[in-house]
């Protein structure tokens, strides 16, 4: 499935991108991520932990920078992992695009997600709203590293993102799923002014 996010960091583009260079920073913003070892130039192992309602998954697998175009400022990652209990795959391709957004910059994400065994059974519209919530703490992480970075802290003082609760992700993405339903359902019936 094809999952597309945006979001804009407060930083200027050649920063954020300088940033996103170094993947054990990046990956320390995304909540539920864990690198475990650099395999090569450009691989890394690593753990995600992500709950989806009841279900909590922790993939163990590889991620391999596949592309890295320093004038179109575009990554792009392919990365793999099993469920450390055998319920399950995932493999995915994402491409992370930057762009000059007034004084900051917009990051255009977008995840071509393939899902076997327990994750599966979610539908698209669940993982999407998933994923939606993990891009918006990713964000904020993002940003709120850059900044103590800037202000001379260092990796180890900061830490890596706390995983996201089970319980906030699934009630975000409940609202998420919420609005949709009732943008499909209701606003095509608002009564047009006389």
């Amino acid at each position: 499935m094809l999952i597309t996010n945006d979001f804009e960091v407060g930083q200027p583009v050649d920063r954020v991108w300088a940033f996103f260079e170094d993947i054990p920073q990046v990956a320390a913003c995304l909540p539920g991520a864990e690198l475990t070892d650099e395999v090569g130039p450009d691989a890394y192992q690593g753990k995600v932990a992500i709950r989806m309602g009841p279900v909590k998954l922790q993939f163990t697998g590889t991620a391999t920078i596949k592309e890295r175009d320093d004038a179109a400022k575009r990554l792009v990652v392919d990365a793999a992992g099993a469920d450390e209990k055998g319920r399950g795959q995932a493999a995915m391709l994402l491409t992370a695009a930057l762009s000059p957004a007034g004084a900051g910059t917009r990051v255009a994400v977008t995840q071509d997600l393939q899902l076997s065994g327990a994750a599966a059974q979610y539908g698209r519209g669940m993982v999407g709203d998933v994923t939606a919530v993990l891009m918006k703490d990713f964000s904020r992480n993002l940003h709120d590293r850059m900044t103590a970075l800037q202000q001379g802290r260092s990796a180890d003082e900061i830490g890596s993102a706390a995983p996201a609760s089970g319980l906030s992700v699934g009630l975000a993405a409940l609202r998420l799923a919420l609005a949709r339903v009732f943008r499909r359902f209701f606003l095509p019936y608002r009564p047009s002014p006389s």
